[in-house]
């Protein structure tokens, strides 16, 4: 390494900390972030670079019902005044509020190409046009009115309002997105019409928590419509925390096609999702062949959205064809929630429902002060000119003369008329027309007008009550504007419950159904053949592995596999490996305790029992439900002893049960002698001096006792021929029949 280069000598030199100066600037970067850029104010629902665009369109004059302006005139002249920031950043946000499908209530009405629901981009701006709309002008309104508080522009050239007047909940109504330094903000747009109902309520109950505010606010409404399938008691808990999320689902129903065939057609897609993506990720996942439900789909939108899918049969259920498409796309989306605002448009707080309103409200009432303080100013002022010109026209002879004779007249008439200098300048500039008995009367009504708007203004900011019932007068306005019975305020969003997990079963729906044939080795390998597969002696094992059971299912089965401790643990016969090659250890897939092995292995049915015994002859009848379940660790089914083992796992079909022992003795009782458990030891099937259980079947009496022999011939012994046999549980039993296998197996 070289020698560290010491600084130059002369000239002001200062040594400081790097890691001091990165905080200083990192924190510099990070509250600038917090504050000019990410983060929307509380009060009027708007980051600067919004507010900036908003302001600016005003001072060009773009009112709803005025002429466009094109958008590259109100970038360049939002850039140069007051948003010193790249133009396109600036157009992105102006089209941004102008889209429907993004803004429940759009700010500016465009004209030409601002992009679509599919994602594509609007046009360049020098081809696109716009104007503000009613629901900006209401943000903007008594903006000149000293209504709220300006600032210097980053130029010092400008001023430039703090924030706006804001007469529509714009916060929650248009929602907000945001991602700040160490902190973000998602709030997704709501109907203004509840908004103003739960504000009015709030004014007239302010301690109401956002519980109870619910009842006007059902939760959020999307420009795109949509359907939430999230519970009361989840959305209560957003909206009291300020955090959460909702579950937003494509609207669609079902369109018969004539002869028995049908398709599904979406009509809405979840909030910010782009549908020509979403075609794109159903159209892979088809030839994935991951949705064998479904045959085809196809995009027949045109003004309104109108996507059609179309089913593998008609047999198939339009339910669960629409339940594998919520589970494995955006027809199914999560909108989060997080009211991160900045409250008193400098802190950043996470509010509830109650609190965000609590804003908007206050800062109403705020304005209301202003705009009453500013009006009663002007009032002053005029009534001051009055009084001048109604002490005029009492001496109208005396104030020509002195206008006509005198070099200084505006003194003159000053100290003759004891006049203010503002009612004397108001004199001098008043017209020889206006020197009239009828101007004064009318300034003598005009005085008295305003002498009556004072007193009600002066009252008016003496009284709380009254301010309130102002700021009541105005929402109620704002909410007939926009009630439920308008195209912009009626509500786009329903509510519905989901269907439960219990009632849908989606392995068929996300799996193409095959049968295969399962495979487990001696040393607990596992592996899926395609298809039934029967002979399996030209089967490959690892080293000296060999086969210890298979069965035969289908790729939507779950599989029930039972270790020697009692336990119980289920596998997707999807996710099995496949037989090309050796499989996988079980032990990868469940955590099977050191020591113990694989005893038996079957397809999961519902609504069925079996019967599971230890080596030492105790068993009961379980339930197939009981069994079956979703975790790595499985179900502890049989407890055994320290030295026992689970022995026999059979279904439990039939009217009694045949055990045979390792000390070869045979014996049959019915079923409804043992007792059916969820878990635990069982009851003894059959007493032994020596050995242990070797296994047991259960079968229909009146269908006969029935085993395989080693040569694979099918032996069967009548119901009359097993009287010997029959008889009670706990019991010894006796000698099988001629013919049953010298290995003491009934298969």
């Amino acid at each position: 390494m070289g020698k560290p280069v010491d600084p130059p000598e002369g000239g002001d030199v200062e040594s400081i900390s790097l890691k001091e100066a990165l905080e200083e600037r990192y924190l510099a970067y990070a509250l600038s972030t917090i504050m000019h850029r990410a983060l929307p104010d509380a009060r009027d629902g708007l980051k600067p670079v919004h507010r900036r665009i908003l302001y600016g369109m005003r001072l060009l004059r773009l009112d709803p019902g005025a002429a466009f302006k094109k958008s590259a005139r109100v970038v360049g002249d939002v850039m140069g005044q007051f948003h010193p920031h790249g133009d396109q950043a600036i157009y992105d946000a102006l089209v941004r509020l102008a889209q429907d499908f993004a803004q429940r209530y759009p700010l500016i009405e465009g004209q030409g190409n601002f992009g679509n629901i599919d994602g594509d981009n609007a046009a360049a701006m020098r081809y696109t046009e716009a104007r503000l709309t009613e629901v900006a002008r209401l943000l903007l309104q008594d903006i000149d009115e000293d209504a709220v508080d300006f600032r210097e522009t980053y130029d010092e050239a400008n001023r430039e309002p703090i924030v706006l007047p804001a007469a529509f909940p714009n916060l929650l109504a248009n929602g907000s997105q945001g991602i700040a330094v160490g902190m973000a903000t998602s709030i997704p747009p709501h109907n203004a019409a509840e908004l103003c109902d739960a504000a009015l309520y709030l004014i007239a109950h302010p301690k109401t928590p956002s519980d109870q505010l619910l009842t006007f606010v059902q939760g959020p409404d999307l420009p795109t419509g949509g359907i939430i399938v999230d519970d009361r008691d989840t959305i209560a808990e957003a909206y009291r925390t300020g955090r959460g999320a909702f579950r937003v689902r494509a609207r669609w129903h079902r369109e018969d096609t004539g002869r028995g065939g049908w398709v599904v057609v979406v009509t809405e897609v979840p909030y910010g999702v782009a549908k020509a993506r979403l075609i794109e990720k159903i159209a892979e996942l088809l030839q994935e062949r991951k949705l064998p439900l479904l045959a085809d789909v196809r995009d027949e939108s045109a003004e309104d959205v109108r996507v059609v899918f179309e089913p593998r049969s008609r047999s198939v259920d339009d339910t669960l064809l629409m339940e594998s498409l919520f589970r494995l796309t955006e027809l199914e989306a999560r909108i989060p929630l997080n009211m991160n605002v900045l409250t008193s448009g400098q802190i950043p707080k996470v509010l509830g429902l109650t609190e965000v309103l609590r804003e908007w409200l206050d800062h109403r009432r705020e304005v209301l002060q202003r705009r009453s303080r500013h009006r009663l100013g002007e009032i002053a002022r005029r009534l001051e000119i009055l009084g001048g010109l109604l002490i005029v026209y009492l001496d109208l002879d005396r104030v020509i003369k002195i206008i006509r004779e005198e070099d200084e007249p505006k003194q003159e008439l000053m100290a003759a008329f004891e006049l203010t200098e503002v009612q004397a300048e108001a004199i001098l500039n008043t017209r020889l027309r206006s020197l009239r008995r009828l101007e004064e009367m009318e300034l003598k009504r005009e005085r008295d007008s305003l002498t009556s708007e004072q007193s009600e203004l002066e009252a008016l900011l003496a009284s709380e009550a009254a301010q309130w019932k102002v700021v009541t007068q105005e929402i109620r306005a704002v909410r007939k504007t926009f009630g439920p019975e308008t195209p912009l305020g009626r509500r786009r969003t329903t509510f519905a419950a989901p269907p439960t997990a219990s009632d849908i079963d989606l392995t068929e729906a996300m799996v193409e159904r095959e049968p295969i044939t399962v495979v487990i080795s001696e040393k607990g390998w596992i592996r899926a053949l395609k298809g039934q597969v029967t002979d399996l002696s030209g089967l490959q094992f690892k080293g000296d592995d060999r086969l210890k059971l298979s069965l035969a299912t289908e790729t939507t089965a779950k599989i029930l596999v039972f270790s020697t401790n009692g336990k119980a643990f289920t596998l997707d016969a999807a996710k099995l490996p496949g037989g090309r090659g050796y499989g996988d250890p079980i032990r990868l897939m469940v955590e099977l305790d050191d020591g113990a092995d694989i005893v038996a292995a079957m397809p999961y049915q519902p609504d069925t029992k079996l019967l599971l015994a230890s080596a030492e002859g105790r068993g009961f009848v379980v339930k197939s439900d009981d069994v079956a379940g979703n975790t790595r660790k499985g179900k502890q089914v049989l407890n055994v002893e320290a030295n026992g083992r689970l022995a026999l796992v059979v279904p439990a079909e039939g009217t009694h049960v045949a055990v045979i022992g390792e000390n070869r003795k045979l014996l049959v009782f019915p079923l409804a002698q043992v007792p059916e458990m969820t878990r635990g030891r069982g009851v003894r099937l059959q007493k032994y001096r020596d050995g242990g259980l070797a296994d047991g079947k259960v079968f229909g009496l009146a269908d006969g006792l029935t085993w395989k022999d080693t040569s694979g011939r099918t032996w069967t012994v009548i119901e009359t021929d097993l009287r010997d046999w029959i008889g009670n549980r706990a019991e010894a039993g006796r000698l099988p029949p001629k013919g049953f296998p010298k290995n003491n197996r009934f298969s």
